[in-house]
């Protein structure tokens, strides 16, 4: 039986040597046995979705991207297949979501609004607000502040994958190039950086719903539970740390 590299080896000399049969036999080798990848990652991300979002129109998406990264993987860079797949599948599906344009103007005048004033906040503060300052440098009380946090909620799952200002580049995409200059590489340092040093200076108990959140792969209700907070609350959390992260994200882009 085949390895995933000498299944992917084949592919690409069959690409390469033009032998169109062999070239759809292991393509459609390796779909096979990483569908159920596509629908992992599908059903994650639709968990986090509005209901009007259909969940086969995730995964529809998901199947491009795994197309994607079988064409354009690379085994010579010594990344794991599973590891660029899962990169491009949710790529291709946070691409088609931002495509869809579901979120609302108003929601996303929430997010311009709390931004400035985390920004604002933080230069008089020199460290990261608390939620009643950023109230405050707002002007609103704390109740409409949480309101509007609560709004932002779905469109911080793209906040991340948005494109900085003037270009077509996403912070993901600095992250993620695939054929980086050494130039491309000093870059992708820094900002690994600058996303470390943001989340280091994050509450503690903000940097551990960030990590279970993306890292562990964790639900808003699984936290909840083992932090012994409501959802709502974990899903504020969540949401004011995406923020204070795109503003240092945009801080480093247009600075």
């Amino acid at each position: 039986m085949l390895t995933i590299s000498a299944e992917i080896n084949r592919y690409v000399e069959a690409s390469q040597l033009n032998f169109e049969e062999q070239k759809v036999s292991h393509r459609e080798k390796l779909i096979m046995k990483y569908a159920p990848l596509v629908k992992y990652i599908s059903d994650r991300l639709a968990i986090r979705m509005p209901s009007h979002i259909l969940k086969d129109d995730l995964h529809s998406a998901g199947i491009l991207g795994l197309f994607d990264a079988i064409d354009n993987f690379d085994s010579s860079r010594g990344i794991k297949f599973e590891t660029y797949a899962s990169y491009r599948i949710r790529g291709a599906i946070l691409d088609e979501m931002r495509k869809l344009d579901w979120i609302p103007r108003s929601v996303r005048k929430d997010i311009q609004t709390i931004e400035a004033a985390i920004s604002a906040a933080q230069v008089k503060l020199d460290r990261t607000p608390e939620d009643e300052e950023i109230a405050q440098e707002m002007g609103v009380n704390l109740e409409t502040y949480y309101k509007m946090i609560d709004r932002t909620h779905n469109i911080n799952l793209l906040s991340l994958d948005e494109p900085t200002r003037g270009t077509t580049i996403t912070a993901v995409n600095k992250i993620e190039s695939d054929n980086p200059s050494p130039f491309d590489k000093i870059k992708k340092s820094e900002l690994k950086k600058v996303i470390a040093g943001a989340l280091a200076n994050l509450p503690e108990k903000v940097q551990m719903v960030i990590s279970l959140y993306y890292f562990d792969e964790m639900t808003l209700k699984e936290i909840a539970e083992i932090m012994g907070l409501t959802e709502s609350r974990i899903s504020q959390i969540h949401s004011k740390a995406i923020i204070i992260l795109r503003t240092k994200l945009k801080a480093y882009f247009e600075g």
